[in-house]
């Protein structure tokens, strides 16, 4: 048994149903995927002991998949970069890490695709249709923004996506941050004594 990227997709989109009920064919719709597809993840994912199925639906083990998508997911799942395209954007560039970090003049990181309006550096998605399930679902969005600056981003950005993420899987609060902060703290101490 080997995971595969769509199966990280499967597992973001219960962790963003935040505990509702779904079947198979719901969430087959709502991420672009066959039925088939779905329920191959879910069999994967609970093999892995990332989710637990119980009566044919469950949830994510919030511990393990953290651990997983932390820890592992970069090197089992690395971002295929390319060049400038329009597409939208994730990482670092996306909801909610384009609130906490200050933005470095350089290109955005995006998803390659048509419906997009901002033109970036090519980041490709963990799955084909993660463009089109993202825009159906905000929370899906960050979560799927978060994982990739886990898996791609600078070593800032990971520092920030981190708690973000352990908080949307219910371990933990994320600290409170925002740009002013970061620039300030960004500033060396002998020039803030100067002023």
């Amino acid at each position: 048994m080997s995971l595969k990227p769509q199966d990280v997709c499967v597992l973001l989109k219960i962790v963003a149903l935040e505990g509702a009920p779904w079947s198979y064919g719901q969430l087959a719709y709502e991420l672009g995927m066959s039925a088939s597809e779905v329920h191959a993840a879910v069999r994967r994912t609970t093999e892995a002991s990332l989710m637990r199925v119980d009566e044919g639906w469950g949830q994510p083990n919030a511990q393990a998949l953290a651990e997983f998508l932390v820890h592992g997911l970069k090197y089992v799942f690395a971002p295929e970069r390319g060049g400038l395209t329009s597409g939208i954007p994730t990482a670092s560039a996306a909801p909610p890490l384009d609130r906490l970090l200050e933005r470095d003049g350089e290109p955005p990181p995006v998803w390659p695709d048509e419906a997009g309006d901002v033109r970036g550096l090519t980041f490709a998605p963990l799955y084909k249709s993660v463009p089109y399930a993202a825009r159906r679902d905000a929370k899906l969005y960050e979560l799927l923004a978060l994982v990739d600056a886990i898996r791609g981003g600078d070593e800032e950005a990971r520092e920030v996506a981190v708690p973000e993420l352990r908080a949307r899987l219910g371990l933990g609060s994320a600290p409170v941050r925002d740009k002013r902060r970061a620039q300030a703290a960004s500033v060396p101490a002998a020039s803030k004594r100067g002023k």
